[in-house]
């Protein structure tokens, strides 16, 4: 199995904090068992490889604003579009309400976008309409209007559920660690050594994402396991972890 970053990252909060999880799959494309472990929601990178995985409706895609973003600040940057600068401004008054509403409940989050973000949408699927019948079928900044089209009904749906995000950005940064280790290590040696692996991507990843040091974290965790009561388990996950000197001084 070799590691290379197209692996599933997932990434939420709890009422007790956040928490990352990799999945390991032997392939880069989609297989029989692909959906296994995945939420009912799926936001991937464009990547042709997981479309199988919406094709029998257990997952749903969600779109990611920040790769359609994407397209239009390239056209940007190599030709100074006044058209792509007001599409990357329409979608920045997105992520403006997204900073101020990040940390709400999720039912405090969809009613805000309801509120907020889907009228932005809405000016912006009239507005890009008809733009793009004033555009080159073959120019770049037509093709970005195009990619944002063809995924629209995706990138409405977290307007509609708050537990969704915008993007897929921090899945994808908790991937780094994958592609970092795979410059020195290409391969994880079996199966079963990738899905190892994953295991713990997702606690040292957790681990940051509750901001804690992860090698302090699994060091602790690793002396105090085989002793630790199986029913309490749940005392060692990085978002309920304490160090043992505060164990100790609570007890």
């Amino acid at each position: 199995m070799d590691l290379c970053p197209r692996r599933a990252a997932i990434r939420w909060f709890t009422e007790a904090g956040g928490a990352v999880l990799l999945l390991a799959r032997p392939q880069r494309g989609a297989s029989a068992d692909a959906s296994e472990g995945l939420p009912r929601h799926h936001p991937p990178d464009g990547y042709a490889g997981f479309n199988e995985l919406f094709a029998g409706g257990r997952i749903v895609e969600a779109g990611c604003w920040a790769h359609v973003r994407r397209k239009f600040f390239d056209v940007h940057a190599a030709t100074g579009s006044p058209i792509a600068k007001e599409a990357l401004d329409r979608i920045g008054q997105l992520y403006a309400v997204e900073k101020i509403i990040n940390r709400l409940p999720p039912e405090r989050r969809r009613q805000r976008r309801q509120l907020q973000s889907k009228p932005i949408a809405e000016a912006l699927a009239a507005w890009a309409e008809q733009t793009l019948r004033q555009l080159s079928r073959k120019s770049e900044l037509a093709q970005a209007f195009r990619y944002m089209r063809a995924r629209w009904t995706a990138l409405v749906r977290c307007f509609d559920d708050g537990r969704l995000a915008l993007d897929n950005n921090p899945a994808e940064r908790a991937l780094r660690c994958v592609a970092i280790g795979r410059k020195n290590y290409l391969f994880a040696g079996s199966d079963a050594g990738g899905r190892r692996a994953a295991a713990l991507y997702s606690l040292i990843e957790s681990a940051k994402l509750n901001a804690l040091n992860p090698q302090h974290y699994l060091a602790d965790v690793l002396a105090r396991i085989a002793d630790h009561p199986a029913r309490r388990i749940a005392e060692l996950l990085p978002w309920n972890w304490q160090p043992l000197e505060a164990t100790r001084a609570a007890a």
